[in-house]
């Protein structure tokens, strides 16, 4: 029954000397069984490193705990091979003593398999270690050009002062009429430079720091919402813009950042919608909450688009391509609805239009009433 076993079988005196051994053990080791019964013992067929654990732990586990279980070792053929198994002990008294009852497995295809996991590990460590450095990498590369968009954007903001400060000089002036067309294409040039950087700033800003910084005072939304839309009318000359006031508009805003966020908003709307219909803009103030919601007719946005508009550097469809800026106007529009506790959200359908909607908390307390308002709507 030994010698039909599908492992390695053997028995040994408490000194380690063999007692038997099967056929299949000594088959594995090449050696016969009365090579090894009375003559070898089982720690002498153990590497170096077997033996010193034989030494170290097999014995004394075998006295306090009775048994071993797959315990990883090498057998040393009779060719000097080394073969990996896993053994399980067990110590017995019999008529004759103290026997160790041992079975021998055959370890190959798990001794390859924990190589091959262990070089996996390396390899896996190796490939995250170059992940985290190409990661903090691209992280530095990154704010180190933002810190630079923001360091060139400040320091260009003098120049242009000056440029504007130039022209409004020259236009009291007697000038003939080239001149003056001249005169308003620079004026109106500068203004759009100054923009883009007050945008850049703006990215800047919300990028590194903590959001865009807001000065809430009490405002009458309507009339601030009127101001930046009589502003726009002299922009875009020609062009459709409509203002429809809703409500009470008594709220706590930053005004000069409201004027900002609708000049965005209707700049976007100009440059996408369609030149024959009108933009309008709507200022509503409810119980909770006021908002501004910008509309314009068109072409839609495209579905692929729309999840993406208020992202950085997000453009829109071809259309409008010559006049559309660097592409941080909405981006800026959410970091100012955000920065009040609010956002903005943006529909467009088919024969519906575009319409960008945002809503404010009336006061900051009421920030998470008028979150889950809007939610609801």
């Amino acid at each position: 029954m030994l010698d039909t076993a599908a492992c390695g079988l053997v028995q040994t005196a408490a000194d380690g000397t063999f007692r038997r051994a099967n056929r299949l053990f000594c088959q594995w080791l090449g050696y016969a069984a009365d090579q090894l019964v009375g003559k070898r013992r089982f720690q002498d067929l153990l590497t170096i490193g077997g033996r010193v654990f034989h030494q170290t732990h097999w014995d004394p586990l075998l006295q306090m705990q009775g048994s071993l279980s797959e315990v990883k070792l090498e057998l040393v053929d009779h060719a000097g091979k080394a073969i990996p198994v896993v053994v399980n002990a067990l110590r017995r008294t019999d008529g004759d003593g103290v026997v160790h009852e041992i079975a021998v497995y055959i370890a190959r295809d798990r001794d390859k398999y924990e190589r091959e996991l262990l070089m996996s590990r390396k390899r896996l460590e190796v490939l995250v270690a170059d992940a985290t450095r190409l990661q903090a990498e691209s992280k530095e590369r990154a704010l180190f050009a933002e810190q630079m968009m923001g360091i060139v954007s400040h320091d260009l903001r003098n120049p242009l002062s000056t440029i504007q400060t130039g022209t409004a000089l020259l236009a009291r002036g007697a000038l003939s009429a080239g001149q003056q067309r001249l005169l308003s294409r620079i004026s109106s040039a500068t203004d759009r430079a100054t923009r883009l950087i007050a945008d850049l700033l703006d990215f800047t800003q919300a990028r590194l720091g903590s959001g865009l910084a807001v000065m809430r005072q009490p405002i009458d939304l309507h009339a601030a919402v009127a101001e930046a839309v009589e502003d726009l009318r002299l922009a875009y000359p020609g062009r459709g813009l409509v203002h429809e006031q809703i409500g009470d508009g008594t709220c706590l805003a930053d005004a000069n950042r409201l004027a900002q966020l609708v000049g965005n908003l209707v700049s976007n709307a100009m440059t996408y919608g369609a030149p024959d219909s009108p933009v309008r803009v709507v200022s509503r103030g409810d119980e909770s909450y006021f908002s501004i919601s910008v509309h314009n007719q068109g072409p839609p946005i495209p579905p692929e688009v729309l999840p993406h508009v208020f992202q950085p550097m997000s453009r829109g469809t071809e259309a409008g391509r010559a006049t559309r800026s660097v592409g941080l106007g909405l981006y800026i529009v959410s970091e100012i609805a955000r920065a009040h506790g609010g956002r903005t959200t943006v529909a467009s359908a088919p024969g519906e239009g575009t319409t960008f909607v945002t809503i404010l908390p009336r006061t900051p307390e009421l920030a998470p009433a008028a979150a889950a308002d809007q939610d609801s709507r």
